[in-house]
């Protein structure tokens, strides 16, 4: 594989905030701008880096939250949140890479996590698509988000 998925670190910061996406996506996750320093201030949050080749290509945050509590049963439970791949690499397979390589991750930085959520705005098709590909499943779990109805997915760590 030519991914891999690391803790942030300072040195990421400006290829980060570097990062765009087609208009089109914009709507559906927070920019690196947006999210890095909150999550750098927040111990409940970890950002996390996609790279290829040691080069960030792709962020997201992964989150203990009580936001998500009415979704699921597990006690040990974390908020997938602001995944994106940069523009410049969409298109590669890189984002199902990095999702792949995402349970072994978590175990491994995480091991007390019994599963992942994410949201997911119901229309965002290729992200669903994606997130279904990848092992997360719908429990039919809705909730209203900034610009639409959203959908609850769920990836239970083995």
């Amino acid at each position: 594989m030519s991914i891999k998925l690391a803790m942030y670190e300072e040195k990421y910061k400006e290829k980060l905030y570097d990062f765009d996406l087609p208009e089109e996506q914009k709507q559906f996750t927070g920019m690196p701008r947006e999210t890095v320093d909150l999550a750098v201030g927040d111990q409940h949050r970890h950002p996390i880096v996609i790279l290829h080749n040691e080069n960030p290509i792709g962020f997201f945050v992964l989150h203990f939250s009580d936001e998500i509590t009415d979704f699921t049963t597990h006690t040990e439970v974390l908020l997938l949140r602001a995944f994106l791949i940069d523009q410049n690499h969409q298109g590669k397979g890189y984002a199902k890479e990095a999702m792949l390589l995402l349970p072994a991750f978590v175990q491994e930085v995480f091991p007390e996590v019994e599963e992942i959520i994410l949201v997911v705005n119901e229309r965002n098709i290729a992200a669903q698509q994606l997130y279904k590909k990848v092992g997360f499943v719908d429990k039919g779990f809705r909730r209203e988000g900034k610009i639409g109805p959203q959908y609850v997915m769920h990836l239970e760590m083995k």
